[in-house]
């Protein structure tokens, strides 16, 4: 930025800085999608495949998404796996709102996509009633391939997305 008197100018950009910007975002979706950090939100009997998920066969560190973190302040994808029932629902709000940005949310199940066979005064019937889901995995309970996907498709998501890391004059 440049200073004519009293009046600030910004330089002209061309195509080497649209150039720039591109392949920034790009590299920051390839980095963001490859270190997805999951606070596991379990609940109820879904609990169990989220465990498959993490085992041997189906190994989600190949996707970035092996370290679960135990608290919402380290982590970027909310997976919420289970029933939730309204006296959770603003503890659920609660660690969303606590979340960094940008931050992700999944369904993990029937239960938590809508209700399940829950329906019930006790039940939300799915908890998008309550926080935005990014990716529903359906199923009761949902297999692990199914949950590889649903973290293969929320990659995707994220990388195409576009990366505001740096102010708006870079």
């Amino acid at each position: 930025m440049t200073t004519t008197g009293n009046v600030a100018t910004t330089p002209p950009r061309g195509p080497a800085f649209e150039y720039l910007t591109t392949k920034k975002d790009e590299f920051v979706g390839w980095a963001r999608k490859f270190s997805l950090f999951p606070y596991p939100f379990v609940t109820a009997c879904c609990g169990m495949e989220f465990m498959s998920v993490s085992s041997t066969p189906y190994d989600t560190d190949r996707f970035g998404a092996a370290l679960p973190r135990f608290t919402p302040r380290q982590s970027d994808l909310l997976m919420v796996v289970g029933t939730v029932s309204h006296k959770q629902a603003p503890v659920l709000k609660r660690v969303y709102e606590q979340m960094c940005e940008p931050k992700w949310v999944m369904a993990f199940g029937a239960c938590a996509t809508s209700g399940g066979f829950y329906q019930n005064y006790a039940a939300v019937a799915g908890i998008d009633k309550i926080i935005p889901v990014d990716i529903y995995i359906p199923g009761c309970p949902p297999r692990p391939e199914m949950v590889i996907d649903g973290i293969m498709k929320l990659q995707d998501r994220i990388a195409a997305e576009r990366h505001p890391i740096i102010n708006k004059d870079f």
